[in-house]
């Protein structure tokens, strides 16, 4: 009997996540004996309380200002249109429930053993499983895969207790008149234009100058002009210094002095890794300065059994970067191939805010910083369906060129439909291609996507 067959299993997955599941069916279809461990819910945060209810919330927040828009192309409404929450949100949870079941048939089609249980480590290759019951029980492996994701993270400040974090939003019992979020991530953008777009007051305090740190600065000082068109109320340079409980709903006492009485308050301000109970200290791993787990190209931490991916290590936390992190992480293991690195400089992204963001590669500053000589396109314009409508909402496009190989190097978008668009764009900016050759693509007319290929005067 080999070492192998001497554990349990092959690979033992904690965590049923995005990435967790992908690297458990891979490496079963390998051949590879694997089991996963799940306490919670199948499909992580994504599915659950991420990037699939608020993508249904952020499609039911855009239908606002498609009812308002209609007139100008001659349709009338029979009288106001009103929102119902509780069908959305309950529509919502029916929806997750269809995913769960798909995600639970996906693993027992690949023959990956699921454990209801929360995991925990005992050595480089033995979990303990406790049932949601209590029961108790050990399995082996010679490959354990870290895969539990991250978990919301609220600051302490006096009435804290009181805010929501980003998995309890989805949920409320009815829609809040008057919503504040505290954050200038993602998250918080999101949710800022979501319940705007749903009829709420919605106000966003970030302690920093300007939001999404990290994305183009064009990009964001565009993306606060269109949110603050539509209605956002914007608090930069401010924090939350108490909240208090009071008949009506919650008192919230800035940093500046002022005060907001509010109906709900979700603390977005990160997420941290989910490790809590998970035994890294029986193996002697601990997580490093960025608060993450260490590894190497093959996903192995410092005990070479115990790899992670996702939101555990220091790279992008996306869906989609955990997935290709899953099928990196077979290939290195079970497959009888290296795999080439994944490349996260040049990774596309999107921010569902009101209106969109999309992007693929570097910054504008980013770009000037690496390459020392650039050239910016860029375009802002109405978009053709707001013509008609009245509505002042603009878009915002725009690319960043190498100026001494003529790659495109970075490509943004602000407006409708823009995740939908960069998708495209990014295989182009992934394949290295020249501002010529977006210049030799011919465009679809009329779209707004086609000024990608219409740029020719640089703007700097």
């Amino acid at each position: 009997m080999t070492e192998v067959n001497a554990h349990d299993y092959d690979l033992l997955v904690i965590g049923a996540g995005s990435g967790g599941v992908r690297a458990a069916r891979m490496a079963a279809a390998t051949g590879a004996r694997v089991a996963i461990v799940e306490d919670l819910y199948l499909g992580g945060t994504c599915v659950n309380v991420g990037c699939v209810p608020k993508k249904l919330y952020a499609y039911a927040a855009h239908f606002h200002s498609a009812f308002d828009d209609a007139s100008g192309f001659g349709w009338q409404l029979p009288g106001e249109a009103h929102f119902d929450w509780a069908t959305l949100r309950d529509n919502k949870t029916s929806e997750i429930k269809r995913l769960n079941g798909i995600y639970q048939r996906l693993l027992e089609t690949a023959g990956v053993n699921l454990y209801n249980g929360r995991g925990s480590l005992e050595d480089a290759h033995t979990v303990l499983i406790r049932s949601k019951q209590g029961d108790e029980q050990r399995v082996s492996a010679e490959r354990i895969l870290l895969a539990t994701g991250g978990w919301p993270w609220v600051p302490n400040f006096p009435g804290s207790e009181h805010a929501l974090n980003s998995n309890q939003v989805f949920d409320l019992d009815r829609l809040p008149e008057r919503f504040l979020v505290l954050g200038g991530g993602y998250i918080a953008v999101e949710f800022a234009s979501i319940f705007n777009g749903l009829g709420s007051d919605a106000h966003l305090i970030y302690r920093g100058d300007m939001f999404l740190k990290g994305f183009d600065n064009e990009v964001r000082d565009f993306t606060r002009q269109e949110m603050a068109r539509q209605g956002v109320n914007l608090h930069f340079n401010t924090n939350i210094e108490a909240i208090e409980k009071t008949a009506s709903g919650y008192r919230v006492t800035l940093t500046t002095g002022n005060e907001m009485d509010v109906d709900a308050v979700l603390a977005a301000t990160g997420r941290k890794a989910n490790v809590s109970g998970l035994g890294l200290e029986s193996v002697g791993l601990s997580l490093n300065e960025q608060g993450k787990l260490s590894v190497n190209e093959r996903f192995e931490t410092e005990v070479p059994s115990i790899l992670a991916l996702g939101d555990l290590i220091d790279t992008p936390e996306l869906t989609p970067v955990a997935i290709a992190e899953a099928m990196l992480l077979v290939d290195h293991h079970f497959g009888n191939v290296t795999p080439e690195p994944l490349d996260y400089d040049r990774i596309p992204t999107a921010v569902f805010c009101h209106p969109n963001i999309g992007t693929v590669g570097l910054s504008e500053e980013a770009a000037l910083e690496r390459f020392g000589s650039i050239r910016v396109y860029r375009t802002d314009f109405r978009a053709m369906k707001h013509t008609l409508s009245g509505s002042q909402e603009r878009t915002l496009m725009k690319l960043v060129v190498d100026e001494a190989s003529d790659r495109v190097v970075g490509a943004h978008m602000v407006g409708d439909d823009a995740g939908e668009v960069i998708q495209g764009i990014a295989i182009a900016v992934r394949a290295g291609l020249t501002k010529r050759d977006f210049d030799n693509t011919v465009g679809i007319h009329p779209t707004g996507a086609e000024e990608f290929v219409t740029l020719r005067t640089p703007a700097r």
